[in-house]
């Protein structure tokens, strides 16, 4: 699937490393789960893009926050994947990430079984009357006038 064009604007006021491993990882989530919308949001402190089979955020999986010096590879229901040797950070209810500087030292072995758990726990409670969209789709979902970020 082909990003949004307005993906491209959002990130072009970052570093180009930071823009580059951004779109890695974009490229390693899309590869991994190629049924996955892409719900892009251009927020006040980092561009944020979660993927869902869904058009919804509710049903995502997973997401990649960009920052000034990093991004942050996020699984939405985190609390509930099994142990892992990543050492997955934060202390919110669901949520937990990776922070990636580098996409060379990227674990994609073991990122990739903790994704595909992701998207199985996603998968079983998506309920009934929402639809699967069947060919995934790039979507702009919100766009912050201001901004404290690059």
């Amino acid at each position: 699937m082909k990003p949004n064009a307005q993906l491209h604007t959002f990130l072009k006021p970052y570093d180009p490393r930071i823009r580059e491993l951004a779109l890695q990882l974009r490229t390693f989530i899309t590869d991994t789960v190629p049924q996955a919308n892409e719900l892009i949001w251009d927020n006040y402190n980092a561009v944020a893009i979660a993927y869902s089979k869904t058009e919804q955020l509710k049903g995502a999986f997973c997401h990649i926050a960009v920052y000034a010096h990093h991004v942050n590879f996020g699984f939405n229901r985190g609390t509930e994947l099994p142990s892992s040797t990543l050492g997955l950070k934060g202390k919110g209810k669901h949520i937990r990430h990776l922070k990636v500087t580098d996409f060379q030292t990227f674990q994609k072995s073991e990122v990739e079984k903790l994704l595909l758990r992701a998207v199985a726990l996603s998968d079983a409670d998506l309920p009934k009357n929402i639809a699967v969209v069947s060919a995934p789709k790039s979507m702009v979902m919100s766009i912050s006038e201001r901004k404290k970020r690059p």
